[in-house]
């Protein structure tokens, strides 16, 4: 099917100057930062996408996105982020068993150094989704970054809790889909492949569970990420253009099965903790991110929709959490009507969800 909307596309921003800014980890994968720079504004704020997708959720030109709000509400200064995780690096797709702590060793250090190197000491905000929500409050309480004024996280924080379905795919898929199918990865693509094979069999399969939609891409995605039919959002809440094979495929692309080794670890745990406690690499990391976190002055927003069904109610549990360690820091929105990532690229999120993350940016700025 010809794209309808072309892949990583800027289209979706216009009035503003657009930079890229490629920097390095310490363990040697290049990443790269996107400005859209309005305005200069005395307040930063750093989008951060989740695993299988990309700086694109956040710059999508079939409606209003959360790059022009920030950009037209007064927050002239906004970057995006594709880390490791993100669908436009191949890294997904090779077989280099990596973990969040990876990702929070390495990449949003480096990630905030080089912003560092352009804004200076003005304030820097994070708006984080999904895994990029988990690994970045892990480099925030361990230690690995400071100087954040103020994090909004969706869907999941520092407590990932998931269905009942979802844990048992967390336990067994990894191991069954490495050893049994040989596929170190899945991808929302798999009903592209050429017919008979393990990946376009896979799809087909998965698609039989999923009646309630036409698109591939979704179903796939549904098997991926939750338990639900379609897991991932609501169907209403996106656009008709959003939810295309091709276009679901673009936003929420391949995801490395190994990551799901370390969200199960998590779950099980019933916080972020480290995957492998005597990995060098990570030295500088805590065992447990949550130990320390009542030392975290960063004040958090957990947003989540009330019918999550990737991450249930991590982040009311969360907030729960923290609250009960330093009472009034952190904040919670639940959003009536939302999923899991609709809250973030759903037709209405401008009207919806984006002006009560805009309040607490406010709030939060000088």
């Amino acid at each position: 099917m010809e794209h309808r909307i072309p892949r990583y596309t800027l289209e979706g921003v216009t009035g503003a100057e657009v930079s890229v800014h490629p920097f390095s980890t310490e363990d040697e994968l290049g990443l790269t930062l996107t400005r859209f720079l309005g305005e200069e504004s005395d307040d930063v704020v750093l989008l951060v996408h989740g695993l299988t997708s990309s700086s694109d959720m956040f710059i999508m030109p079939e409606h209003r996105n959360l790059v022009s709000f920030l950009l037209d509400s007064g927050f002239g200064d906004v970057w995006t982020l594709d880390f490791r995780m993100s669908n436009r690096f191949p890294y997904n797709m090779e077989t280099r068993r990596q973990t969040l702590d990876d990702i929070a060793a390495f990449d949003h250090p480096a990630a905030m150094k080089e912003i560092r190197r352009h804004v200076g000491a003005r304030r820097i905000h994070v708006i984080a989704h999904c895994l990029g929500s988990v690994s970045f409050q892990m480099s925030l309480f361990g230690g690995a970054v400071e100087g954040v004024t103020s994090m909004v996280a969706n869907s999941v924080g520092l407590t990932p809790r998931v269905p009942a379905w979802a844990r048992v795919k967390l336990a067994a898929g990894p191991a069954l889909l490495e050893y049994g199918l040989g596929l170190s990865y899945l991808d929302p693509r798999f009903n592209d492949a050429p017919p008979l094979t393990r990946r376009w069999l896979m799809s087909r399969a998965v698609s039989f569970f999923h009646p309630e939609c036409r698109e591939p891409a979704c179903h796939m995605q549904s098997f991926m990420w939750g338990s639900g039919r379609p897991a991932m959002y609501r169907h209403g809440n996106l656009a008709p253009e959003t939810h295309l094979q091709e276009r679901l495929a673009d936003l929420n692309g391949a995801a490395d099965v190994n990551y799901y080794r370390h969200i199960h670890k998590m779950v099980r745990a019933g916080r972020a903790v480290k995957f492998d406690r005597d990995d060098p690499a990570h030295a500088r990391l805590p065992d447990d991110y949550l130990a320390g976190a009542e030392r975290v002055e960063t004040p958090v927003l957990f947003v989540t929709g009330d019918h999550n069904d990737v991450f249930t109610d991590s982040n009311v549990f969360c907030h729960r959490v923290l609250d009960r360690r330093v009472p009034g820091r952190h904040e919670l929105q639940v959003i009536s009507g939302y999923g899991h990532i609709d809250p973030l690229i759903g037709k209405n999120a401008h009207v919806d969800v984006f002006p009560r993350i805009l309040d607490f940016l406010k709030r939060n700025a000088g």
